[in-house]
């Protein structure tokens, strides 16, 4: 592996585990919102026992990265305890930190957002900070009937149920908002926002539609052939990807030429390419 590209994935899950750890400290645990995972049930042990929210984390964490490299093997690597142990140590950090509101659902939002942001920075880099993901992997691994989807929804439940059971099902409901907001920005951070449009394009005119938006907006497209089922007639079928700001001047040069034509438009999350990540020459 060159050192390069691996020390720059470090840095993220390090940066990542630190953007984290200050959506807990500053937002979710002083307004006693667990928003799910092994963080969650660290803040509900926090506020029953007394104890540190980092280090709970950690003393959680090492049984699940143990038995992940026991029972599932090679796909638990250094990243994993890396992030895991950052993600602990950055949160026992900040725990003095100010405390910007007590607003619950101020911090409820802004503590999702602030955490799901870190997360997702670590899981782009390829990492994890452990939690309810290892702990759904060893659910799957025993119980094959349970998807890993579905093991993560069964640990977040959990330990949400907890945090209603253990102060009130208010909490538990602000928790369910935090796990959902920084749940959305993983995401985000993970596929793109949805800055570009795919458009599929059927019609008898597609050599004269490709030439215009070729010409036009000098935009790629591509051919697909494609038969109809009812007509069983054979079709060119167009691809081309365009920003939003583009999608109405593409669909005025299909409609400007045939007016008939069929027309599927649908988000895509990331596009790699030139026109895209790089400008053109």
């Amino acid at each position: 592996m060159r050192i390069r590209p691996c020390l720059i994935e470090y840095l993220q899950i390090a940066a990542g585990s630190f953007i984290g750890s200050l959506g807990l400290t500053m937002f979710l645990v002083p307004n006693k919102v667990a928003a799910g995972g092994v963080s969650g049930l660290a803040t509900v042990l926090h506020y029953l026992f007394g104890l540190p929210v980092g280090w709970t984390m950690l003393a959680l964490n090492i049984p699940l990265f143990v038995a992940g490299v026991i029972f599932l093997g090679r796909g638990f690597g250094a990243k994993t305890l890396v992030g895991a142990l950052l993600f602990s140590v950055f949160t026992e950090a900040t725990k003095n930190f100010p405390v910007p509101t007590h607003d619950l659902l101020l911090s409820t939002v802004y503590g999702g957002l602030i955490l799901g942001a870190g997360l997702g920075i670590v899981f782009r880099a390829r990492g994890s900070t452990g939690g309810s993901d290892l702990a759904a992997l060893l659910i799957n691994h025993f119980i094959p009937a349970v998807s890993i989807g579905k093991g993560i929804l069964l640990v977040d439940f959990f330990v949400i149920g907890l945090d209603g059971l253990s102060f009130n099902w208010e909490l538990a409901m602000y928790s369910w908002i935090a796990l959902f907001v920084s749940s959305k920005v993983i995401d985000i951070i993970q596929e793109g926002v949805n800055f570009a449009k795919a458009v599929y394009i059927i019609s008898d005119e597609a050599e004269n539609i490709s030439r215009k938006i070729l010409n036009d907006m000098e935009r790629g497209v591509t051919f697909l052939g494609a038969r109809g089922a009812y007509t069983g007639e054979n079709k060119n079928m167009l691809i081309c990807v365009v920003t939003r700001m583009e999608l109405s001047r593409l669909k005025n040069i299909v409609h400007e030429i045939d007016p008939k034509a069929f027309v599927i438009v649908h988000d895509v999350h990331e596009v790699l390419g030139e026109g895209f990540s790089f400008n053109k020459p």
